[in-house]
């Protein structure tokens, strides 16, 4: 300690000499002692009370005094622990020292000075927009180009992609070392840390101009390192956001660099993701993207594990299992008569269990006698079930459909064209089945002909953004005086042109909302022109404000719900806290006389014999609770936050909001059946409010599509056992057909490739479906009901099936576990935990996460997810490569 008071003495002296050896020995001593900070060092404990002095004898050093620099760089390391908090006197004296040793001060000032460096980048450019002139920022970029080749050089990625996104200059992580110009900031040994970061800053990044940055410096590492399947996947992130590169450029570009086996592996990342995208120069590899595979690895899982047998819908119920003497007796008894809404449920049932399976024991049998056990609307529905059951299998499923297009019912026609449109979906097959048949029938004369025919379309193109569909669809928009036809012509353009912002239908869709007359805009059906809306800018966040706008011009109730729907949609998956906050302002909303939801225990007997018209006036908050859903789905710790903030509305909210609550939480867990949203769900199938109750029902669905859940399972054979109305057992047989979709083999969750990707097609799907739900007694209650069949488009195995360079299934061990976050963590983690090995294929839950039990083989893909190309590592040279 006496040391350095008489150095600091010193340092007043007049004697040049005397001031640089007492300095020098400060800087000595400072400089050992910061080297490992594993606690306050000593230097800076005993300078504290000679800091003031230290700043004087700097101010006073003249210019040409060479100790003056060092003297600075002394003092910036002092401020570490000496200055006021937000004078930034590290980065004020190091900008007066040498910033090209930041490192012999140790990693700690790195890191403060780091962090100093960003606050005041922030400053300057909040000045800027406030029309001052002192947002220079030269001074500060010098240093960030020191500082982040050390971070990136001692392993600190987080810290340098933290600082590089503070600054605005990702795109130095594309550089070289400024002392080494041959080598790159970010090499083999670090490209997959620093761009896993990079991609979940980008969840937290407002900004579209610098997330759009972001996603194309972690494109062009990954591209520049040969780890090309994830390349594509930051690139099908990115769409079309980038107008300078459009998706369908950016991706020929990575085709046309990477060799044959990578192209059918990044084909069959396309294909799960429903992308549009051909690729003519190789047409095995188009076949692929087409989806042309699929039926056949479908039928290889089934066959695997041993489910290929047809199951009833009986099967599903297991109505023997019950505990109650009714349900006992009526298992023994002899069989009830057959009731039009029980044969309805079991249609959809039984398309739904056997969905892909090309075989049931009701449909696809000789003789048709279920067909004829329904009337009209089940005619229909039984009709396009075929389509369910044939799904994915286009030349068998068109040779059985084909004889019903003939049919002298026009209930029967009118499913034939839905089923034509549900075995297409997420096909893209040479012959262009859809597209060749069910133009003729949009212009039929029968107006449920022309309805199926329309929803078959959107389903067969969903996210395909087809010219050919939008010449068939838009004269209906444009010249019908049906409003069901237009509602369901534009969700079925919002399904195909996904998130394309396409202005012309925008157009079509508002121009029709300015059109209509009052009394063609009261029935359920028309929520649907605005939910069309919202689906074009899916995603595309600001691009939908010019629109919005356009909707406020619109006084009848249904453009405040187009309006609402627009906006959430635009921000689907970003986790934007600020969209969250102004949906629940809406949801706060408080009316001044009461109003009466359909479904709701307050009807009085005067409001109950009023012919029933769905209540509009309140609708957009139904929207606004879905669009808090929506917009915080995919961001694990908004959609924590949301959780809490449905139990609020729950409590306080008005009968429009209550109601959509169940349908938000199963949004929030599509297929992935948590236990605290299960007993949530169940404790609301109990609700007062009938149509709460109802809702909460499809939610358990919902939430356990495809899974098999069994405590699922067990809840809704309770609820069926102890149901009272027809309508509730109704509701109650459709969530049991979606739990148990595809057997257990298949899912509806939009999110794969470890949940990094959104399928904007299957979230549209599963959309069309909560708006009905929304308003159920008007749709799938009553005559709308095979609207049901828009879940075909968001229908995918939940597989992990890998297979050889000939794309043959090729079996091999995987350790499949929970996933386990691994971002900015030290060494190499643990990526699963609580895992079991098995032998490819398996099926692979919501949050499951599988990798490779062998060193031996290696995967073409960096996220075991679909289908899979793995070889012997031997041959490969290195499991992910690109021709350069």
């Amino acid at each position: 300690m006496e040391g350095l008071e008489l150095a600091v003495a010193r340092l007043q002296d007049a004697n040049p000499v005397v001031v640089s050896t007492a300095l020098e020995y400060l800087v000595k001593e400072v400089r050992n002692a910061t080297s490992s900070m594993t606690s306050v060092p000593k230097p800076l404990k005993y300078l504290r009370p000679h800091y003031d002095t230290l700043k004087h004898c700097h101010a006073m050093a003249k210019e040409s005094v060479p100790s003056k620099k060092l003297m600075a760089d002394l003092l910036a390391v002092l401020a570490m622990t000496m200055s006021e908090p937000g004078s930034h006197e590290i980065l004020h004296f190091k900008k007066q020292g040498t910033i090209n040793d930041l490192g012999s001060w140790g990693h700690e000032f790195v890191r403060a000075l780091a962090g100093e460096l960003g606050a005041e980048y922030t400053a300057r450019q909040l000045s800027d927009k406030k029309g001052r002139k002192d947002n220079f920022t030269a001074d500060l970029i010098s240093l960030v180009d020191e500082i982040v080749p050390f971070h990136l050089q001692h392993n600190a990625y987080a810290e340098a992609v933290d600082l590089l996104i503070e600054t605005q200059s990702i795109s130095k992580l594309l550089g070289n070392y400024p002392l080494r110009p041959e080598k790159t900031l970010v090499d083999d040994s670090n490209f997959k840390r620093v761009c896993l970061y990079l991609l979940r800053c980008g969840t937290y990044i407002a900004d579209p101009d610098d997330l759009k940055c972001l996603r194309q410096s972690a494109f062009q590492i990954y591209r520049r390192h040969g780890y090309c399947s994830a390349a594509l996947g930051v690139a099908l992130k990115m769409g079309d956001d980038d107008e300078a590169t459009p998706f369908n450029t950016r991706c020929k570009e990575l085709f046309d660099t990477t060799d044959g086996l990578m192209r059918k592996q990044m084909a069959f990342l396309l294909a799960r993701h429903h992308s549009n995208f051909e690729y003519v120069e190789d047409l095995e590899v188009d076949a692929i993207i087409g989806n042309n595979k699929l039926k056949s690895y479908y039928a290889d899982l089934g066959r695997d594990l041993d489910i290929l047998d047809a199951k009833t819908p009986e099967d599903i119920y297991k109505s023997h299992l019950g505990d109650s003497a009714s349900s006992r007796a009526s298992s023994t008894s002899a069989p009830n008569v057959d009731s039009a809404r029980a044969n309805l449920a079991a249609t959809f049932v039984n398309a739904f269990v056997n969905a892909g399976f090309c075989k049931d024991l009701l449909m696809t049998p000789d003789g048709n006698t279920w067909l004829y056990k329904n009337k009209e609307h089940g005619m229909l529905a039984a009709a396009a079930s075929l389509g369910m059951i044939m799904m994915w299998n286009i030349e068998e499923g068109l040779t059985i459909i084909d004889k019903f297009l003939y049919s002298n019912e026009e209930y029967v026609r009118a499913g034939a064209c839905l089923a034509i449109g549900i075995v297409s979906s997420s096909i893209r097959h040479e012959s262009d089945p859809p597209i060749a048949l069910l133009p003729e029938h949009v212009e039929s004369s029968s107006s449920i002909i022309r309805s199926a025919a329309i929803v078959g379309l959107g389903v067969a193109y969903a996210g395909s953004g087809r010219e050919d569909v939008l010449d068939t669809l838009a004269p209906i928009i444009t010249n019908s005086d049906a409003m069901i036809e237009v509602a369901f012509a534009a969700v079925s353009l919002g399904q195909i042109y996904t998130g394309t912002c396409n202005s012309d239908i925008a157009s079509l869709i508002v121009q029709k909302l300015m059109e209509a007359s009052d009394a063609s805009l009261e029935i359920s059906e028309s929520n649907f022109l605005g939910l069309g809306l919202g689906l074009l800018f899916f995603g595309r966040g600001e691009k939908g404000d010019a629109m919005l706008e356009v909707l406020k011009t619109i006084e009848h109730p249904v453009g405040l719900c187009a309006s609402v729907t627009l906006e959430t949609c635009a921000y689907a998956a970003t986790g934007d806290v600020l969209q969250i906050q102004k949906m629940l302002h809406i949801c706060a909303e408080q009316r001044d006389s009461p109003l009466i939801f359909p479904g709701s225990v307050e009807t009085t007997e005067n409001q109950s014999a009023a012919p029933k018209k769905p209540n509009l006036v309140a609708r957009h908050q139904s929207m606004a609770v879905l669009g808090i859903a929506l917009v915080a789905t995919g961001e694990d710790i908004g959609a924590e936050m949301t959780l809490r903030t449905f139990d609020h509305l729950l409590h306080y909210g008005e009968p429009p909001v209550r109601c959509a609550v169940p349908l938000a939480l199963s949004l929030l867990r599509i297929s992935y059946p948590d236990y605290g949203i299960v007993d949530q769900m169940s404790r609301l199938t109990h609700d007062a409010d009938n149509q709460v109750s109802l809702n909460a029902i499809v939610g358990l669905g919902l939430v356990g599509a495809g899974t098999n859940n069994s405590r699922i399972a067990g809840l809704l054979r309770l609820l069926a056992e102890h149901a009272r109305e027809p309508s509730t057992l109704f509701v109650v047989r459709l969530a049991q057909g979606l739990l148990h979709m595809g057997k257990g083999l298949l899912t509806i969750s939009p999110f794969h490739a470890d949940r990094t990707l959104i399928s904007k097609a299957a979230m549209g799907s599963i959309l069309t479906f909560l708006h009905c739900c929304l308003d159920m007694k008007q749709t799938i209650l009553d005559k709308n009901h095979y609207l049901l069949y828009h879940l075909a488009s968001a229908m995918a195995p939940r597989f992990l099936f890998t297979v050889d360079v000939n794309l043959n299934l090729l079996p091999v061990s995987v350790r499949v576990g929970q996933a386990v976050e691994t971002v900015g963590q030290a060494g190499n983690p643990k990526t699963i935990t609580g895992f079991q090995t098995h032998t490819t294929p398996v099926l692979l839950g919501v949050d499951d996460r599988a990798e490779l039990a062998s060193d031996e083989l290696c995967s073409k893909s960096h996220i075991l997810e679909g289908v899979v190309i793995v070889e012997p590592e031997q041959s490969t040279q290195g499991a992910l490569e690109c021709k350069t």
